[in-house]
């Protein structure tokens, strides 16, 4: 009788086919989790605009008065290397934020994160944040309150 060592080929085929079965599952969700860690560094991008904004809004008490780039302590529009994946950073009508990645990452190409503050009554500032023109936005405060496609 002949002593048996090791692993026949049928045994180490089945070991490849299960782990390419699990490579191809695994694949699709680590693309999603590196668009997901680019993006964020365009929606952090836009924090110091939601300081700024929300510092005036406290102090002035009128969207329109925070809505002008490079007054009442509003940073001027980045509208070039503004981040490795970040295009431009603006503010425009009724403090509106709005934030492009850059073109750079195919994962990226075409979305847009926008922040639009509103200033009820009771004194305390909330933000819409949405991805993409096409989301649903939900108000929330702090850096909370972003919906729409996969990226927020």
């Amino acid at each position: 009788m002949r002593k048996s060592s090791g692993f026949s080929l049928i045994e180490l085929l089945i070991v490849i086919a299960i782990i390419g079965i699990l490579a191809g599952l695994a694949m699709p969700a680590y693309r999603t989790y590196a668009a997901k860690a680019k993006f964020s560094e365009v929606i952090s991008a836009t924090e110091p605009f939601k300081i700024a904004v929300s510092e005036c809004l406290l102090r002035e008490g009128d969207v329109a008065k925070c809505a002008t780039e490079g007054s009442n302590g509003i940073p001027k529009n980045i509208t070039a290397n503004a981040g490795k994946y970040v295009a431009s950073i603006e503010i425009g009508a009724g403090a509106v934020i709005t934030a492009k990645p850059t073109d750079s990452d195919a994962s990226l190409k075409g979305h847009t994160y926008t922040l639009t503050p509103s200033l009820p009554a009771s004194g305390m500032i909330t933000w819409a944040g949405v991805c993409d023109a096409h989301a649903t936005p939900s108000s929330g405060t702090g850096t909370s309150g972003t919906t729409g496609d996969a990226l927020c």
